[in-house]
Formats: structure tokens, C-alpha cells, sequence
């Protein structure tokens, strides 16, 4: 080979040397940049059509339906996270609970018998107070009067509004069957306000609200205290109770009232039960019958399933001629016996026990709050507290007068 080809041939493969250390060196780079000191990684993409989370629940799966339970590591409604999103598009690192974390909207629907009610106007300013300082929640109120039929198209309308959870005060007990299991039927929680109803199976469904026996005692000792204290007897007295006699909650307020008098008073006067639709309109109506029928009764001891019982026996009483001094009335709820305390009214009503409406609708929505956004079981029974009251110190026990 001459000198010449000789010097030809050593220029090619020296090309072909360079050549292959740069088709090398260009593939090392594409594969080593990312963890290259100069070459920082990416940020991960934060867009939709990024891939699912490790633990192999993206935000592709099925929408769980609303109020359900969900299980911790879920993406489901588009949750971004590392280890899996939470429901209704929360984000976590560590796993999404049930409705997608604190900041999750709510819709509660609060349903309740006769929401023109003093009490349970007072009930739902405390649930939409309560809203307001848990952040983002909605609380539709809906007044069912004493319908049994609206309560039932409440429910069913609330389903399908696909609300959070459902909050109730049943007109009527009986249909504590049909809306459980339209709640339970639609994966929607649901608590009872006030008046216990059960399931099919006979299982109560949670419940806040007032211990009704213990409630009724109270009432039942101050009235014995003030008749003692009267130095009436059983000869020329008689006690009047009022209240819806098919509502369990008022039989048990009631019957505690009874039993705590005649704890304290041997030998009492007789009681006379008034069946009432526990109005205030209703009870005046049917205690002046009692009245008219007892014409020698010279004293007499009033008390109710609510305020609006014992306000209107006690009305219909001063109506038929009976002076205040003449009546020991012991309400429940203390917001209409303190009218005539606030006018400075002689009145029949002596005392009251203060129930607040305002607490039950604020310890109700907050418990149907945490089970949706954190999965807290609801509360099987939640009991506000109770005071009596009287003309003396119901401003400062905070009584809101109707």
C-alpha cells in the first residue's frame, strides 16, 4: 500500500471514530440529564390528562355517589395527589377521606315540621350560624308544616338534588320507615331533630336534640315548688296538660312532668290531659271546654308538650275570668311565656323551662359536617342542655323572646 492510501485510510477511520464518540455522547446526555447537578428535574405535570396516581386510583374511576363513604386513597371527582385523591376534588398527600377533605362543599338539607315555630326558626338560624363558621356549607330549610305528604316529597326532592346530608323534624313519627330507607337507599345520611324516628328494623336513627322524660321533670318539679310554695291544695285545684297525644316526645315530657309532681306533692291534684295539635290557637281552643266543664276549680297548674300548650291553656284560663295569681303555668321553651314577662304583664305564666333551638340546629348540622367531609359516625344521641326560667333572670339567660 503506498504512502498515499495509507494516509486516506487513517482519515476515514478517525472519522468514523469521531463520528461514533458523538452518536454516543448524544445518547448518554438524553438518558443522564435528569439526574444531572446541571440539569434539574422537571416539575411533574399538574394537567388532566396526567396519568393515575401510584396507588392505582385516578381520577378516571366512577364518581362515588354524593354522601357516600369513600375509601382512604381514592381520586375519585379528580383529587391530585401523590398517594390518591379525595372525593369531590380535594387534594391530599397522604389519601382522600370521605367528601374531599375540610374545604369540600356541602349542601345540607334541614326539613322541618312547623318551621313558622319560634323554636325551630331559632333552630335554623343556629344550623346556618354553624354553616357559616365551618365554611362552605349550604343549609336549605324547608317548613313541612304538618304535612306527613310534603315531608315524605322533601326527602325524595332532596335526593334528587343530591344533597350531602339530610337533616329532619318529622310532622309525624309514623314515616320514620319510609324516610330512613329512602336516605339509607340513596347513600345519603340522615339525622333525626327532635322528635326520634326509627327504621323498618326498629333502630333509631341519629338523633339531636332534648332528653323529653328529663325535660318534662324539670317542668314537673318547679311546678310543684311554686304550688308548695302557693299553699294550694288538691281540693279546689286541678292540672291541666296539654300536648299532641300521637308525638312520643310529648308524652314523655309530659308523663315526666306528672311523675316529678307527684314526686314532690302526696296526695296532688287531679291532671287532666287536653289533646292538642300543639298550637298555641289549638290548645286555647280545646282548654276552654276543659274550663267551662269545671266551673268550682278555684286554682290551677298548667303545663304543656311546648310553649305553645301552656300559653294557650294559660290564655284561655285569663280569658274565662281567672286572675294571674290564680294560675301557675310552667312552660316548655321559654320563648312565649317570656312576652308578658318582657311587656311587665301579670301573668299565669310563672315559669319556664329554656330549651334553645338555636343549639340542637348548630350540634345537628355540625355532626352531619364532619360525617360527610371526615366520615365521623353521626352522634347516636345528641342532648342539648336545659335551665328554668323566669320573669327574674330569663334576659340573662339569654331567652329570645318571640
Amino acid at each position: 500500500m503506498t504512502s498515499l492510501h495509507r494516509r486516506r485510510l487513517r482519515t476515514v477511520l478517525v472519522g468514523a471514530g469521531m463520528a461514533g464518540v458523538l452518536t454516543l455522547s448524544a445518547c448518554s446526555s438524553g438518558m443522564d440529564s435528569a439526574s444531572s447537578p446541571t440539569n434539574p428535574p422537571a416539575p411533574a405535570s399538574t394537567t388532566a390528562s396526567a396519568p393515575a396516581a401510584s396507588t392505582g386510583q385516578g381520577s378516571s374511576a366512577p364518581a362515588a355517589p354524593v354522601g357516600s363513604e369513600s375509601s382512604t386513597g381514592s381520586g375519585n371527582g379528580g383529587g391530585s395527589s401523590s398517594t390518591g385523591g379525595g372525593n369531590g376534588g380535594g387534594s391530599s398527600s397522604t389519601g382522600g377521606g370521605n367528601g374531599g377533605g375540610s374545604d369540600k362543599p356541602v349542601t345540607i338539607a334541614y326539613l322541618q315540621k312547623q318551621g313558622d315555630q319560634q323554636y325551630f326558626i331559632d333552630q335554623a338560624g343556629g344550623a346556618k350560624a354553624a354553616a357559616k363558621e365551618l365554611g362552605n356549607v349550604t343549609v336549605n330549610v324547608v317548613n313541612l308544616g304538618t304535612d306527613s305528604n310534603k315531608a315524605i316529597s322533601a326527602v325524595d326532592a332532596a335526593i334528587a338534588q343530591k344533597v350531602d346530608g339530610i337533616i329532619i323534624v318529622v310532622p309525624d313519627q309514623q314515616i320514620g320507615p319510609q324516610v330512613i330507607d329512602a336516605a339509607k337507599a340513596a347513600n345519603i345520611p340522615l339525622m333525626a331533630s327532635d322528635d326520634a324516628i326509627k327504621g323498618a328494623s326498629g333502630a333509631e336513627a341519629p338523633f339531636a336534640g332534648f332528653d323529653g322524660t328529663a325535660m318534662g321533670k324539670e317542668v314537673g318539679k318547679e311546678a310543684a315548688r311554686l304550688y308548695q310554695e302557693a299553699g294550694w291544695t288538691a281540693a279546689d285545684t286541678k292540672i291541666l296538660s296539654a300536648y299532641k297525644q300521637d308525638l312520643s316526645v310529648c308524652t314523655d315530657r309530659v308523663d315526666g312532668a306528672k311523675t316529678a309532681f307527684t314526686a314532690a306533692v302526696a296526695d296532688g291534684p287531679e291532671v287532666v290531659d287536653i289533646g292538642t295539635d300543639n298550637s298555641a290557637t289549638g290548645a286555647q281552643d280545646k282548654a276552654g271546654a276543659v274550663i267551662t266543664a269545671n266551673p268550682g276549680v278555684k286554682n290551677w297548674v298548667v303545663w304543656g308538650c311546648n310553649d305553645e300548650n301552656e300559653t294557650g291553656v294559660v290564655t284561655a284560663l285569663q280569658n274565662s275570668n281567672v286572675a294571674a295569681p290564680n294560675i301557675i303555668g310552667v312552660g316548655l321553651g321559654a320563648y312565649l311565656t317570656c312576652k308578658d314577662w318582657a311587656a311587665g304583664q301579670k301573668t299565669g305564666n310563672k315559669a319556664a323551662l329554656f330549651i334553645s333551638g338555636a343549639e340542637v340546629g348548630k350540634a345537628a348540622l355540625t355532626s352531619m359536617v364532619a360525617k360527610v367531609r371526615k366520615g365521623t359516625p353521626l352522634p347516636p344521641k345528641s342532648i342539648a342542655k336545659t335551665e328554668i326560667v323566669n320573669s327574674a333572670n330569663f334576659k340573662d339567660k339569654g331567652v329570645v323572646c318571640t
